[in-house]
Formats: structure tokens, C-alpha cells, sequence
């Protein structure tokens, strides 16, 4: 089965919780918000894939990549998240996000990370989850760590393995 297509069976009311809700990009302002307007500051640069590498490989690989937009309480959005397939070794899902800049620090990142765990394992139980995250990208590699996930003996290129 492939990442969309399992993605596609889970139920509306897991793709949200109390903070973010999780809907796939669909529309030309959904686009243009992930490829233009969604900012990094400029020491995230360096640490996190653009949405619009995402969305190119989405493109691309369709099954294995769901593009999707992360929205705070009031539905307006605050972040990119692509649901995918597992490029490295084995059989996992993974995923490539970020929060705009001017919505860090407000909870968005933990709760969209929190969201995608609980939308992968309804699609697929049984499919762990791998996160990388570059070396000096501490801020992911402890929020990794407060959701469960545990530093695995491999690496993803240059960049440490998590799996849940």
C-alpha cells in the first residue's frame, strides 16, 4: 500500500488536536503558502528541506509523498509537513516539516509532530517511524526524544536516525 493511500483511509478527526490540524496542500493558495509565504529563519535554513522540495518530490513520486499544510486553532496557517515514505533503510514513514518563523515558539512545532505520529500510526500500525535530523539541529533532536522516539545505530547520510 502506498504512503497516500494509506494516509487517505484515516479518519478526519485524527488529523487535529487541541493546538494544529493537519490537511493535505489542495489548492493554489495552499501552494503558494507552503512554497512562498511559509518562512524559515535564516539558521533553519540550513537544517530543514523547503516545501517546495517536498512538493517537487510529491510531484514526482506521488504515492510516496502527502504535501499537506499545518494550521493553528483559528485554521490559518502556520507550517508545511510532508507526510512520506522512508528514503533510507527499511520500511518506515517520515516526514519533513517546519513552522513559519513567525510562529515558533508558540507549541505549533510539538503539536503538528504529535498530530503526524497519531496520522501514521492509524494509517499503518505496524509501520515505524524514522525522523533524521542533522547533527547541530538540537531543538529537533530533543523534541524527537520528548515524543519517544530513540536514537538509532544508523545514519541517514550525514544526519542521526530516530525511530519510534
Amino acid at each position: 500500500m502506498s504512503v497516500r493511500s494509506a494516509l487517505e483511509t484515516v479518519e478526519n478527526d485524527l488529523w487535529s488536536n487541541a493546538r494544529v490540524s493537519i490537511r493535505p496542500l489542495k489548492t493554489e493558495a495552499d501552494l503558494i503558502y507552503a512554497a512562498f509565504e511559509c518562512q524559515l529563519d535564516d539558521g533553519q535554513k540550513e537544517l530543514v528541506n523547503p516545501a517546495w522540495f517536498s512538493i517537487g518530490r510529491a510531484y514526482l513520486f506521488r504515492d510516496d509523498n502527502y504535501p499537506c499544510i499545518i494550521c493553528n486553532e483559528q485554521m490559518s496557517p502556520v507550517g508545511f509537513i510532508d507526510l512520506c515514505k522512508w528514503l533510507g533503510e527499511g520500511e518506515a514513514f517520515t516526514w519533513s516539516y517546519y513552522i513559519d518563523k513567525n510562529h515558533q515558539g508558540k507549541g505549533y512545532g510539538k503539536s503538528a509532530a504529535e498530530a503526524a505520529v497519531r496520522i501514521l500510526k492509524a494509517a499503518s500500525p505496524e509501520t515505524p517511524i524514522k525522523l533524521a535530523a542533522e547533527r547541530g539541529n538540537e531543538k529537533a533532536q530533543r523534541l524527537y526524544a520528548s515524543l519517544g522516539f530513540r536514537l538509532l545505530p544508523e545514519l541517514d547520510g550525514d544526519d542521526l536516525v530516530f525511530g519510534l
